[in-house]
C-alpha cells in the first residue's frame, strides 16, 4: 500500500510540474501572430509620426514619412486579409511587450532634438527592425498554421528587410556634427 502511495505522489507531482511548464509556455497561433504583426506595424507608425515631426534631417525626416506610409498600409492590408479569412488577432505577452518597448520608445525619442534626436531615432529603427525580422523567423514563422497569416508574414518580413536597409543607410549618412 505505501509503495502505491509512493508512486501516486511522484505521478501527481509530475503531472503537476508538466502542467506548470505548459502555463509558462505561452499558447501562440495564428491570432496572436495577427496581433504582434498589428502591434509591429502600430508601433512603427506611433515612431514616424514622432520623427516627422522632430527630425532635423530631411533625409530621417523622409524615412519617417516612408514608416508612416508603408506601415500603415501594411496594418490595413493585413488587417482586411485576415478579417476575411475570420482571423482575429489575440493579444499574447509578446504582443504587450513591443507595444511597450515601442511606447517607451517613443516618450525616449521625445525628449531628443537636433541630431541627438536623428541619431537616436535611426539607431531604434535599425533595432527595432532587425528584431521584428528576427522574431519573425524564429518565433512566427514556425507557428503559422493558416496559409493566409503566412503569407501576410511573409510580405510583413520582405518589408522590414527592406526598411533595416533603408534604416541603415539613412543612418550612416547623418553627419557627425
Amino acid at each position: 500500500m505505501r509503495s502505491r502511495s509512493v508512486i501516486t505522489i511522484v505521478c501527481t507531482t509530475v503531472l503537476a510540474a508538466c502542467v506548470h511548464i505548459n502555463n509558462d509556455k505561452p499558447i501562440f497561433g495564428d491570432s496572436e501572430v495577427a496581433m504582434v504583426m498589428r502591434v509591429a506595424n502600430l508601433g512603427e507608425v506611433r515612431e514616424g509620426e514622432v520623427a516627422r515631426e522632430k527630425a532635423a534631417d530631411a533625409s530621417v525626416r523622409e524615412f519617417a514619412t516612408m514608416m508612416v506610409t508603408e506601415h500603415s498600409a501594411a496594418n490595413s492590408k493585413a488587417e482586411s486579409e485576415l478579417s476575411k479569412a475570420e482571423i482575429v488577432s489575440a493579444d499574447s505577452t509578446l504582443s504587450r511587450q513591443l507595444d511597450a518597448e515601442s511606447g517607451t520608445a517613443t516618450e525616449n525619442l521625445r525628449t531628443l532634438t537636433g541630431r541627438n534626436f536623428d541619431r537616436a531615432y535611426m539607431q531604434r529603427q535599425i533595432q527595432v527592425h532587425q528584431n521584428v525580422l528576427n522574431l519573425i523567423d524564429s518565433k512566427l514563422l514556425p507557428v503559422v498554421r493558416k496559409k493566409i497569416v503566412k503569407e501576410q508574414l511573409n510580405a510583413m518580413r520582405t518589408a522590414v528587410q527592406q526598411h533595416l536597409t533603408r534604416a541603415q543607410q539613412t543612418a550612416a549618412a547623418i553627419p557627425a556634427n
